[in-house]
């Protein structure tokens, strides 16, 4: 049971930082317990690996399982050793506010991509209450209990091998809620494993290319992507439902931004417009609904 502790710079949020990682509150991966400690279930390259971060100064990790060690090595580029968010400079006074009430944000490096790029796959042209379920079907059903201690821990689940999901067949996408057309993004995804993971030490215009590559990855899933497992400051979201018009209210006011005008407002952001558009997002600033809500459409009922 090795352990590992590292002191982050001041200010310094730990849940906020990492929160980024969970998809959804029942993410069988991600736990939060009443002691403050964040459990993250990974799938390394030495095997699976169960990490129990504790917050305080420092932040005290613990690992369990064949990955342990590869995971404790490379704890602060997750913690966001590898961030700076000093290079920041607020264009806009809501978002030097949001800096300023977000100053312990890091963004997190994972060094690990198909483990992102899968669940982020599978939220494509769906509800997240709907992605977020698949992803929790598919891991429980396929993946396998995460190590931990012998006195127990939370309930958590590793993500499938590669292998596995390449070879899940249709009706198992189907029960799990995936349609065809993301079920094969992830299938060719995966059998490129290896060139989809040497993305996380790719500088950000190839690590794009690199994922946008296999067909069904677009320049939406590809920098939700990086983000996570390559902590990259810029790789700013663009074909988001939602995101163009937040970025267009908050910063000038306006209803019914593209992505073109997004891109236009978060031009001073260069280099750090996923910072930018995410400071944006925490401020809670968001245009008034018009549409109704996407209606859920279950497809493992049809």
């Amino acid at each position: 049971m090795p352990d590992r502790s590292w002191a982050p710079p001041e200010p310094y949020d730990l849940r906020r930082s990492l929160l980024v990682l969970r998809r959804g509150p029942y993410d069988p991966a991600f736990r939060e317990t009443a002691d403050g400690a964040v459990w993250r279930a990974t799938r390394t390259p030495e095997g699976p690996a169960t990490l129990r971060l504790l917050p305080g100064r420092p932040v005290r990790a613990t690992a369990w399982g064949p990955g342990a060690d590869w995971a404790l090595e490379r704890l602060p580029a997750l913690l966001g050793a590898d961030d700076a968010p000093e290079a920041f400079t607020a264009h806009h006074p809501l978002v030097a506010q949001a800096h300023r009430r977000h100053g312990g944000l890091r963004l997190v490096r994972t060094g690990l991509v198909l483990e992102s790029l899968v669940p982020t796959v599978l939220e494509q042209r769906v509800t997240t209450e709907e992605a977020y379920r698949a992803w929790r079907l598919l891991l429980r059903r396929f993946g396998e209990p995460a190590p931990g201690p012998a006195d127990g821990g939370p309930d958590l689940w590793v993500m499938p091998e590669p292998r596995t999901f390449a070879l899940l067949p249709s009706w198992e996408w189907h029960r799990a809620g995936v349609d065809p057309k993301r079920s094969a993004a992830v299938v060719r995804a995966v059998r490129l494993a290896r060139r989809m993971e040497e993305a996380a030490g790719l500088p950000l215009a190839a690590a794009l290319a690199r994922l946008q590559a296999v067909p069904g990855i677009g320049p939406w899933t590809a920098a939700e992507t990086l983000q996570r497992s390559n902590g990259e400051p810029d790789a700013i979201t663009v074909g988001d439902l939602h995101l163009p018009g937040t970025v267009g209210h908050a910063l000038a006011g306006e209803r019914g931004a593209d992505d073109a005008r997004m891109l236009e407002l978060l031009a001073p952001y260069a280099g750090q417009r996923h910072r930018a558009a995410r400071l944006i997002l925490l401020s809670g600033v968001v245009p008034a609904r018009r549409a109704p809500r996407q209606r859920h459409a279950r497809i493992a009922r049809l």
